[in-house]
């Protein structure tokens, strides 16, 4: 009786976690497995090839170019949207209409990338010369006596232009969170820090910021996350051309168009895994730690 109560007691546990197990395999576990199983077969999935895909990855002109350009969006746009984040909520914490600009700034969030991306289309418009340009960045231009460009069409600006994109929809988000985290600071250390001389802008960098470096680790980790997977941005923008493709979007045409090749597919799947997993191993040890964005 006692050693069949302590089998139930173990196996309990195991009773309960059972569905959310059965769940992870089914939509984690067995995916993963299957695209590491594809990325070892050709194109139809059928004919084993081994590292074939693997090494199509590395010695593949437009794959370096996409995981490049796919880097230099992990480079840019979590730096950029987390410091305008963190400047716009100290300033909208400091003036007595914040909360309508706070409002004014996440607005472009609760926009759909594909829309976002629709409002962008307008901005880089580029309209012949001799006609009236519709695009307010051309219209700028000719405005002050210059000559309209097709911006996205611009080699490495290009890529910046569309990392603008995604910058002006994540900035409102981390606005909202370094926000309610700069609230939150105690006030009394720094009214102290003021007595003691560190007032202003000095006073923020040195005793508020670094208060709240967890809020700005979640942060630049969430961001880092869109940026890694960003797809739609790169598709309705420019499709890949001039040379702004990403490894999100070079996966999407090896797969599903031209027929398809779910080997090399697969491989690029994999790659963007290999990417995301250590910002999210990072992730989960501060949170764990308790140590996040303190470097040790």
């Amino acid at each position: 009786m006692i050693a069949g109560a302590g089998r139930m007691a173990r196996l309990r546990p195991w009773l309960f976690l059972a569905p959310a197990l059965a769940v992870l395999g089914l939509c984690l576990v067995y995916p993963l497995a299957a695209t590491a199983w594809l990325s070892l077969h050709d194109r139809s999935g059928e004919g084993f090839v081994g590292a074939a895909n693997f090494a199509w990855l590395v010695r593949d002109p437009a794959a370096r170019a996409a995981a490049v350009n796919t880097v230099l969006w992990l480079m840019v746009v979590p730096a950029v949207s987390t410091l305008l984040g963190l400047i716009a909520a100290a300033l909208t914490n400091r003036i007595g209409w914040g909360a309508l600009a706070r409002m004014l700034i996440f607005l472009p969030g609760a926009i759909s990338l594909p829309g976002a991306v629709v409002i962008w289309k307008f901005v880089y418009d580029l309209r012949p010369e001799a006609g009236a340009q519709v695009g307010a960045l051309n219209a700028l231009v000719t405005a002050l006596g210059g000559t309209p460009r097709a911006w996205i069409a611009l080699p490495v600006w290009n890529s910046l232009f569309l990392m603008a994109i995604l910058i002006w929809v994540q900035t409102g988000f981390a606005m909202v969170i370094l926000s309610a985290a700069l609230r939150a600071v105690p006030r009394a250390t720094v009214e102290a820090a003021r007595l003691d001389g560190a007032d202003g802008v000095r006073g923020f960098l040195l005793i508020e910021v670094p208060q709240i470096r967890r809020s700005i680790a979640v942060v630049w980790t969430a961001i880092t996350l869109a940026s890694v997977k960003v797809f739609d941005i790169v598709l309705v923008m420019t499709n890949g051309q001039w040379n702004t493709n990403v490894l999100a979007n070079l996966m999407f045409d090896w797969m599903f168009r031209g027929g398809g090749d779910s080997g090399r597919g697969a491989v690029l799947a994999l790659a963007l895994l290999a990417l995301t997993a250590p910002i999210l191993a990072w992730s989960m040890f501060c949170a764990r730690t308790g140590r996040a964005g303190q470097g040790e």
